[in-house]
């Protein structure tokens, strides 16, 4: 099943209700939440007090995406602050398995994360403890980036790995995806997409986000 995951990255902080709202009614299920710390990736962002506050202000599925170093010692606080969905980055948890069993036992879907420049080969060990992969096809950091053409086969490659080992666990990408590329990315394998300037960039989200949910449905 498809689903589009907006980033409120790229919404108006000014009128955050507002752009949720609007999403929502172009189709969207998912808001995707960049978190970062300015030591994972050179930049800082929101945290704790804005998830909780997202969680008030809708039921739609939270879904954070921590780009900071020892998420360990902050996963299950996001899970208790309101995200339905927590991944967190192969790069930065050492203990990765126990901080994913950690999101599960809390009640969330757990994830992890993995950049551009790291093979699909470091995920073997714990993709049967994780409910979906986040595949970066940026380097993780800032918004508007370009789409890195190595993200299709590095998403068939992540498929296969999956399905060889026979689990559920699902393949979400984030990273330089519009209503272009939108159809090859599912076409690959990707079912949640993530999408910050080309839902938001424009000023008109509700119609954007249609947009690229009617060119992904081409292959769904």
């Amino acid at each position: 099943m498809f689903e589009l995951a907006p980033s409120l990255l790229s919404a108006d902080f000014t009128r955050l209700k507002e752009d949720i709202e609007a999403v929502r009614e172009g189709g969207a299920t998912v808001l995707h939440v960049d978190v970062m710390d300015g030591h994972f990736v050179p930049n800082i962002t929101i945290g704790l007090p804005v998830v909780k506050s997202l969680r008030k202000a809708t039921d739609m599925v939270i879904d954070c995406h921590l780009m900071i170093s020892e998420p360990d010692r902050y996963a299950v606080q996001f899970v208790k602050a309101g995200a339905d969905m927590v991944s967190v980055h192969v790069e930065a948890d050492v203990h990765l398995q126990r901080t994913l069993t950690a999101i599960r036992e809390e009640g969330a879907r757990a994830g992890v994360a993995i950049n551009p420049g790291t093979p699909v080969s470091a995920l073997e060990e714990v993709l049967p403890f994780a409910d979906f992969i986040l595949l970066m096809s940026v380097n993780p950091g800032f918004g508007g980036q370009s789409f890195i053409e190595t993200s299709y086969a590095k998403l068939k490659k992540l498929r296969s790995a999956i399905e060889e080992q026979g689990l559920s666990t699902r393949i979400e990408i984030d990273g330089g995806i519009d209503a272009t590329n939108v159809a090859k990315v599912v076409e690959a394998g990707a079912e949640i997409v993530v999408a910050g300037s080309a839902v938001y960039g424009d000023g008109t989200p509700t119609a954007s986000a249609r947009e690229m949910i009617e060119a992904a449905t081409v292959w769904v």
